[in-house]
């Protein structure tokens, strides 16, 4: 058993929850249900719920992004390196944020 299989396993759910709630999100945006109000100040309320929606969207891709590369390192077996300093990332650093791609003082010093 390798021995991120765990985290791997973990990391391939948070994907999935993550592209359904970005296909919730687009959809919502997209007005598949429901169509933009006829009312000018009602369609401004719309245009606000969008930005936001557009601003969760845009956060759940970028965690999309952090997730895949997190599984291609497991997979190539240069997880859990931190990419500033190749010193291994502590443990429970990678249990609290599997998607990590850097150690706590590197994390630190660059204000992450």
């Amino acid at each position: 058993m390798n021995e991120y299989e765990e985290v791997r396993n973990h990391l391939v759910a948070m994907l999935e929850d993550l592209n359904l709630r970005l296909s919730r999100i687009t959809e919502n945006v997209r007005h598949s249900e429901t169509p933009l109000e006829k009312d000018f100040a009602e369609q401004a309320t719309q245009n606000e719920n969008n930005e936001v929606m557009d601003y969760l969207g845009n956060s759940a891709r970028t965690e999309i992004d952090s997730i895949n590369q997190a599984i291609a390192k497991i997979d190539s077996g240069h997880y859990g390196i931190c990419q500033v300093c190749d010193e291994p990332i502590n443990k429970e650093r990678l249990k609290a944020m599997p998607h990590s791609v850097m150690c706590v003082k590197c994390a630190s010093k660059a204000g992450h």
